[in-house]
């Protein structure tokens, strides 16, 4: 009788017993497993040890190969790790895995969640906008236009070598009628510029300036930088001492900035976790973090794997930030809206 009346209700109910008998032999195979605590050790080993490289990324010395700054650089990807255990813990049918997974797994939702979410708003009345243009670019000029297209009313570019600065000017001259380039790095505005001179960042050569934006809002200190550039080197490790050098020498230039509003525009050679930034992110805030929606990758162009390209703020409030579409460089251009 009860067969008959199972198939006569349907066969839904049919199969949500044979479900619910699944599961129940799954928990049950589970409970009466007495190996689930000694499997799965060296799983559970892994996984506090990613925990403890999130928690502790800023006592990783750098005194050998700027270990912690690379580390530091590539702190997102972590994540990629945890659903891999998961799926082992599972596999291996190992509780004490599965216990020690909920410790990364907090961590990296704690430091890295917020940016899973879109926090771009409306307003705002000036869009900025910032390109490593890339020496080796094939079409300065449809670059130079492409990212113009974004409506950007002030407009950095970076790495521009001697022998185009005249391609991009003409490249830009329609929308922008104030421009300054100091160096290989220059600012084109729609609104004029003053005080624009370069920025001793302890290279060399000039790859930084600062220049006055006179907005309808008010003025702005908006700087440019280009920092030197990172290697990784099997002999030699993270070479970054020379950007690191320059971004402090950078935020020295920045606290003595008379201007209460400051935008920094550039590619930075580094993410907002690696603490080599620490004097420029301790006075400024990403506009990613605070207005964008994921992690915003910018390099390389192909393959976005961090975020090195930056715009950053003092004295103004971001409302939505954002990456631009791949030109004809190895970085993507990034843009962002700013409440002045």
């Amino acid at each position: 009788m009860a067969r008959a009346y199972m198939t006569e209700t349907g066969d839904g109910s049919a199969e949500g017993e044979r479900t619910g008998s699944r599961f129940r032999r799954l928990t049950d195979r589970w409970r009466n497993d007495r190996g689930i605590w000694r499997r799965g050790l060296v799983l559970a080993g892994f996984a506090v040890l990613i925990a403890l490289v999130m928690v502790l990324h800023a006592r990783i010395p750098n005194s050998i190969g700027n270990l912690g700054s690379l580390s530091e650089t590539f702190l997102p990807w972590l994540g990629v790790f945890l659903p891999v255990l998961l799926g082992l813990a599972l596999w291996r049918r190992s509780a004490t895995a599965l216990i020690a997974l909920l410790l990364p797994v907090i961590m990296w939702f704690n430091m890295f969640g917020g940016l899973l979410t879109d926090k771009q708003g409306s307003g705002g009345d000036l869009v900025v906008a910032t390109h490593n243009v890339n020496a080796d670019n094939k079409d300065p000029a449809g670059t130079a236009r492409q990212v113009a297209a974004s409506g950007a009313q002030v407009l950095a570019l970076e790495e521009i070598p001697g022998d185009q600065v005249t391609t991009y000017k003409k490249a830009l001259a329609d929308r922008y009628p104030y421009h300054s380039v100091q160096g290989t790095v220059g600012l084109w505005s729609t609104y004029p510029l003053s005080d624009s001179r370069p920025v001793d960042i302890k290279m060399g050569w000039t790859r930084a300036m600062r220049s006055t934006v006179r907005t309808p809002s008010g003025d702005v200190a908006v700087y440019v930088a280009h920092m030197p550039s990172v290697r990784v080197k099997l002999n030699a490790g993270f070479t970054a001492n020379q950007r690191d050098n320059s971004a402090y020498t950078l935020g020295e230039a920045i606290s003595a900035e008379p201007l209460g509003k400051v935008v920094l525009l550039g590619d930075l050679n580094g993410t907002m976790n690696d603490r080599s930034l620490n004097n420029i992110t301790a006075q400024m805030r990403s506009t990613q973090g605070a207005a964008g929606s994921g992690f915003g990758f910018t390099w390389p162009a192909g393959f976005p794997m961090a975020r090195i390209d930056q715009i950053m703020v003092k004295g103004l409030q971001p409302t939505s930030s954002w990456t631009l579409a791949r030109t004809g460089s190895d970085h993507l251009p990034i843009a962002a809206r700013l409440k002045v």
